[in-house]
């Protein structure tokens, strides 16, 4: 495909728009109170196809300055909200693929001016081309086409039909009286129709093999969109729903059994969505790996809406059982539109043969702009020189523990200043933008690069700290000469902070801190911010809690260093009659819960995408591993499940992507940080799972065992994975948290 400037084309501002438009018509041509009926009245479904394309609908697709595949995903997806017979299916695929022949074919001009005038409605057929071999049973005799197809949309009120064949397209009358129109029963209710076909002439419109194959794919995107508006409508009502309905004196909306299903909901919705629109935007703009994106919305899209509309049906009960309910209706199109055209078996086999068949393959790069394309060269270019060869080498024989920070390589970061990539330049910093931010991790993971820097704590001086205590701390970050602990965890107050103990009492120009704070990582670092409470009358508790930085060479820290699962290492630490500075508290006295959680949400927003990055990566290495052995690399079995992985990875990406998004016009909102880390956490996991089965039990030999593979990569991946769910606020806790903030459920 050739690349496309993004500036002719549409933008986001006329996709809402055309959002709106189509919205509001179907509000008033098609509502939801007997659509069902309605349906089955074929002068309403006429009319209904006829007022679309009164609209400009029949049109989409045409020319790109017009409207491409994003406006198409837009259509479809609110005729699928809408519970409505999708009428125009046929005419955007003709739009896509044979206005660019009109010029030259008459049969191609004349089909299209009839269907974009809204004097033709059009029936679809891939035919034999349809990868379900049930689809078509097609013979060509010289008086014309003789046999069935099946699965065909609106032919019942349809006046042609345009069937894909090897060489391009056959344009067939349905008012010829070899066509036999018989309607098909599915999942119990209308489920298209069956032609059956004696000697029936065809009109043929000539198109190459590449570009029916392209829009077999894009009729795959557009059935996914229609079943990703139905499936999101049916979870808005059960949302809805939740917060009305009464059992056991308060809404089911405040139980937590249902605010963690309808959470686990949005997160599949949005990650649909965000591929959707992703794959949609990759052909618009002519990019070579659009039909990588879109096989990875396919394949996640199909399981993750049957899904969402079977746990739709759950959160409804037995109301939802109801025909006049519109739950049934949006269930069935969710389930139909993603078993069509090969659904997700096809799209994971696509993948995986996109990542095993070809030597070097790997995740594909996103487009981060100019700028961020060319930050992420020069982060590249300058670790090819500053971190390789024997340092590297050296460094990766180091044992786990003494590989997550290394001093000098901190050092020289420092002097790049990068560690200030986020920062204002008020405070020394590079103020690059989240997608540069990206760009910057992503190299740094694909080099496995040791961690460096102080986020939450930098942060949060920036925000509330005094220019004194900005003027101290932040060079010494900046400069990569310190770390910073975070000491807020205790025995009885991991996530329920407010039932925090240690105190913090002020003895004229001193706090004295006591108490113990468990589960500490960077012990090592040469500061802890701590969190201690200052008053125990607050009301709330957490109100009277108070951040500070102590020396962790202060007389009376005792440290209890402790090997984690993960071959990390984190610490039990007493604090007694520990006596720091007045000066050291950061923010005000019994302010220090908004320090914490202001520092703590910017963190959040970006942690998915960190996790997703070494996802990635580790995932491109165990794709290697597989090439690396026939009789793996070609087993149907492992490609499925690399598939899977792939499409789930595309996920967590564009959740990374749309946070970046949001953050550059503002503030990423605590539900979509929740969101990405959720899901990018629990598919480190599944990740960790799935390389030791796939790779078998060499891959689960730890590093410096005799054999080991990788050097002990993939096992300790596995058990690094945990720590994920549970760090920065637990996968449970962010599922409240969205339930709360992103759906409004009750507390």
């Amino acid at each position: 495909m050739k690349p496309v400037d993004p500036q002719t084309l549409p933008g986001s501002e006329e996709r809402t728009m055309l959002r709106d438009s189509v919205r509001g018509f179907l509000e008033t041509q098609w509502p939801p109170a007997g659509a069902v009926e309605r349906a089955r009245d074929l002068a309403a479904v006429v009319a209904l196809c006829d007022g679309l394309a009164a609209q400009g609908m029949a049109a989409l697709g045409a020319t790109p300055e017009e409207g491409g595949l994003r406006e198409l995903v837009v259509l479809m997806e609110e005729l699928g909200r809408a519970g409505a017979p999708s009428v125009l299916y046929g005419a955007a695929l003709a739009n896509l693929a044979i206005a660019p022949l009109a010029a030259a074919d008459a049969v191609a001009a004349r089909l299209l001016d009839r269907v974009q005038g809204g004097h033709a409605r059009l029936a679809f057929s891939f035919g034999e081309l349809d990868p379900d071999p049930q689809a078509a049973t097609l013979a060509w005799q010289e008086s014309g086409l003789e046999g069935t197809l099946r699965f065909v949309e609106a032919a019942d009120v349809a006046t042609d039909l345009l069937l894909a064949t090897p060489d391009g397209f056959a344009c067939v009358d349905l008012a010829h009286p070899g066509v036999t129109v018989t309607a098909a029963r599915a999942l119990g209710a209308d489920g298209g129709f069956e032609l059956t076909l004696a000697d029936v002439p065809a009109d043929s419109i000539a198109l190459d093999e590449a570009r029916l194959q392209d829009l077999r794919l894009v009729a795959a995107v557009l059935l996914l969109a229609r079943a990703h508006g139905a499936a999101r409508r049916a979870f808005e009502m059960a949302v809805d729903y939740a917060k009305e309905r009464r059992q056991f004196g308060q809404p089911i909306g405040r139980f937590q059994a249902v605010q963690h299903k309808l959470a686990n909901n949005l997160i599949a919705l949005e990650g649909v969505r965000l591929t959707l629109e992703h794959a949609a935007e990759s052909r618009d703009f002519g990019r070579e790996d659009w039909p990588y994106f879109a096989h990875a919305a396919i394949a996640f899209g199909g399981p993750a809406l049957r899904q969402a509309a079977l746990e739709t049906q759950h959160a409804f009960g037995a109301i939802g059982y109801a025909e006049e309910h519109e739950a049934p209706r949006h269930f069935r199109r969710a389930h139909l539109d993603t078993l069509r055209l090969g659904g997700a078996r096809l799209a994971r086999a696509e993948l995986g043969a996109a990542l095993l068949d070809r030597a070097g393959a790997r995740v594909p790069e996103y487009d981060l702009g100019p700028a961020g394309n060319a930050f992420r060269d020069e982060v590249r270019a300058w670790l090819a020189t500053n971190w390789s060869g024997e340092r590297k080498r050296a460094f990766d024989a180091k044992p786990f523990h003494d590989r997550e920070f290394d001093p000098s390589f901190a050092r020289d970061m420092g002097r790049t200043g990068w560690l200030g990539l986020a920062w204002p330049k008020a405070f020394g910093g590079q103020a690059r933008t989240p997608l540069e931010q990206i760009g910057f991790v992503e190299v740094m993971e694909r080099a496995e690069a040791p961690r460096f820097g102080a986020s939450v704590q930098a942060n949060a001086l920036m925000m509330f700290g005094t220019p004194e205590q900005q003027a101290r701390y932040l060079p010494e970050i900046l400069r990569g000469e310190v770390m910073h602990g975070m000491g807020y965890s205790e025995p009885d107050a991991g996530s329920d902070l407010a039932s925090m103990r240690t105190s913090a009492v002020l003895d004229g120009d001193q706090w004295v801190i006591n108490g113990q704070k468990i589960w500490t990582t960077t012990y090592w670092g040469q500061y802890m911010f701590l969190a201690a409470r200052t008053n125990r009358e607050a009301k709330p508790q957490h109100a009277g809690i108070s951040m500070f930085i102590v020396p962790m060479d202060t007389p009376g820290i005792t440290v209890k260093p402790a090997t984690t699962m993960y071959d990390g290492g984190f610490a039990n630490i007493f604090y007694d009659d520990v006596r720091i500075p007045r000066e050291n508290i950061v923010g005000p006295v019994d302010g220090g819960w908004k320090v914490l959680t202001d520092a703590l949400a910017n963190e959040r927003g970006t942690i998915g995408g960190g996790i997703v990055l070494k996802v990635a990566h580790g995932f491109d290495c165990l794709c290697r591993e597989l090439r690396e052995h026939p009789a793996l690399r070609e087993d149907a079995l492992v490609r499925d499940r690399i598939g899977q992985l792939a499409a789930e990875i595309e996920v967590g990406r564009r959740l990374m992507i749309h946070c970046a998004e949001l953050a550059t016009s503002g503030t990423t909102p605590p539900e979509m940080g929740a969101i990405s880390k959720v899901f990018s956490g629990e598919l480190m996991e599944r990740y960790g799972e799935a390389a030791l089965e796939l790779l078998g039990t060499r891959a689960a030999l730890s590093q410096h065992a005799p054999g080991a593979l990788a050097n002990g990569r993939f096992e300790q991946q596995l058990r690094h994975s945990l720590m994920w769910v549970i760090s920065i606020g637990t996968n449970e806790i962010q599922r409240s948290l969205i339930a709360q903030r992103g759906l409004g459920l009750p507390r």
